[in-house]
């Protein structure tokens, strides 16, 4: 048949870095904006509070989109579909940089999250398709560069930029991008005869697309306001929570037996693909949680700016960048399940390795940390996904991508929330307990009381009453602060013992070289 011959016209390499360019630019989006959220409020004369829906419009809208995205591709060409995202994500991109008040930048927001949605799953089908099996992992090396540099990159370069310029520039930086990626779509993809538009006439899946929107986007907002309003106290975050459950369950239902349904479930029968789902929404849930982690501990603890806290993460980014097409490169010669249960293998020690941060933890062992981190992080998404998309039919592509994407991105975002609620709901715990010991019954803290006492008297000329009393205050300093770092020791250790629990995964995997696999094509 002539469709098996297929091969795109232009060079496969320069259209993976093409594409790739406008995931990077929407990756990029969801956390460069985060560092710039208190400049935007006093900007906007708005609360932070009120600034944060900026955020939070963004991700409803993009969470919406990403599993119909597959959709959109059958009805108006994959191609066009994808250069009308890159084309309005860069206007969007624009319109927010000029926002004259809130109101305005949070409707561009959630018309950029919208087209947004569109980019990582189209991205990654046009990969699938452009290059044969035996290519694949070499170029889901290109891939994993936008997708896992682009988080940890956005708030170094969100700090740096409103620590120099104007927040509007982080919005603005989308511009030429976006032209340049709008370009080069247009001249060197096209779409395979099995990707374009369909003779036969849509039908449109209201109720499945209703159930998505409804599930997805409040979970959304449950997950980013949650912290805010103190979670399931909130009679808000109660029927945003409610509303999530009925639509994700009804639209699981609705999906599976459906004639014609928005999203196919049909790749998740594959057996890699849907342990690839979950052994990508494992590793998402790691890789946004732990990065939101490093950069919070590193500024409210130990009072780096943001473009300090950024460059913590900086150099685990760049061994990522050299690591993963080493590990490409690897894969031919090793069943590639063993990179995944090593890389979860090594993910856990890492993170265990945080189990000798202190309250005067210096930027060298910070740093160390999250690069040990990184080297563990490399091993894991080439390999997901190369042997996710093995075997899954070519027809099935867009509906795999816009699925897998869905979990990855879901799964970051339960990440982020989840981690940052444990920091405080274990910051409490350790308080509790270490209050306990803070009394005048126990006989260390009574000396240890004392002796500060002594010292403040002798240094600064204090009666003893008044040294007292100041050396209890820096005790009560001290002891908040090895609460705080025993919560951010405890939350590295329930990361560190997931990874462990997904790293018998690999034997469920097909024990293949995913590089010279064909799969179902």
């Amino acid at each position: 048949m002539p469709n098996q011959n297929w091969q795109p016209k232009a060079n496969p390499w320069l259209i993976a870095i093409v594409v790739t360019l406008a995931a990077f630019m929407e990756v990029l989006d969801t956390t460069i904006v985060n560092v710039a959220l208190p400049h935007i409020a006093g900007t906007m004369s708005a609360s932070y509070d009120q600034a944060t829906w900026t955020l939070t419009s963004y991700l409803v809208a993009n969470g919406i989109v990403l599993p119909i995205s597959a959709f959109f591709a059958r009805m108006l060409g994959r191609k066009r579909y994808f250069l009308l995202c890159i084309a309005a994500f860069t206007v969007c991109s624009f319109l927010c940089g000029i926002a004259t008040n809130l109101g305005e930048l949070i409707v561009f927001r959630v018309a950029q999250g919208f087209f947004g949605g569109g980019l990582q799953p189209n991205q990654q089908s046009i990969i699938l398709d452009t290059f044969p099996p035996a290519q694949r992992s070499r170029a889901f090396s290109i891939s994993a560069i936008a997708i896992v540099v682009a988080p940890v990159l956005g708030p170094t370069l969100g700090g740096w930029i409103t620590d120099h310029f104007s927040w509007r520039w982080v919005f603005l930086l989308n511009v030429p991008f976006g032209i340049i990626t709008t370009l080069g779509v247009q001249q060197l993809v096209d779409d395979p005869p099995w990707a374009g538009t369909t003779n036969e006439k849509l039908s449109i899946d209201y109720i499945g697309i209703g159930l998505l929107a409804i599930g997805l986007g409040c979970l959304q907002v449950m997950l980013d306001r949650g912290e805010d309003e103190d979670w399931f106290s909130s009679r808000f975050i109660q029927i945003f929570a409610a509303l999530a459950v009925v639509g994700l369950v009804g639209a699981a239902v609705w999906l599976a037996y459906a004639r014609k349904p928005v999203v196919s479930l049909g790749p998740l029968k594959d057996r890699n693909f849907a342990l690839g789902c979950i052994a990508m929404a494992a590793f998402a849930m790691v890789l946004y949680g732990s990065s939101v982690l490093i950069p919070q501990l590193a500024q409210q603890r130990l009072g780096y700016t943001a473009t300090l806290a950024g460059l913590v993460l900086s150099p685990g980014a760049l061994l990522i960048t050299l690591e993963i097409p080493i590990i490409s490169k690897l894969m031919p010669h090793i069943e590639t399940r063993f990179f995944i249960g090593l890389g979860f293998a090594l993910l856990a020690a890492a993170l265990a390795y945080a189990h000798w941060l202190t309250p005067n933890v210096d930027y060298k062992t910070l740093t160390l940390m999250r690069s040990a981190q990184s080297i563990a992080i490399g091993f894991l998404f080439v390999p997901t996904t190369a042997l996710a998309y093995l075997s899954v039919p070519r027809e099935l592509n867009n509906d795999a991508s816009a699925l897998f994407t869905m979990f990855r991105n879901v799964a970051g975002s339960i990440g982020i929330s989840v981690s940052t609620a444990l920091v405080q709901e274990r910051a409490q715990a350790r308080m509790a307990h270490l209050a306990s010991h803070m009394t005048p019954l126990s006989q260390n803290f009574t000396d240890a009381l004392n002796e500060r006492a002594a010292t403040i008297s002798s240094l600064m000329g204090q009666p003893h009453a008044q040294a007292l009393q100041t050396a209890n205050g820096l005790m009560y300093q001290t002891f908040v602060s090895q609460a705080a770092i025993l919560a951010y020791i405890d939350v590295f250790a329930m990361l560190a013992i997931m990874c462990a629990l997904c790293v018998p995964l690999m034997f469920f995997f097909s024990p293949v070289k995913a590089a010279g696999g064909a799969g179902g094509h």
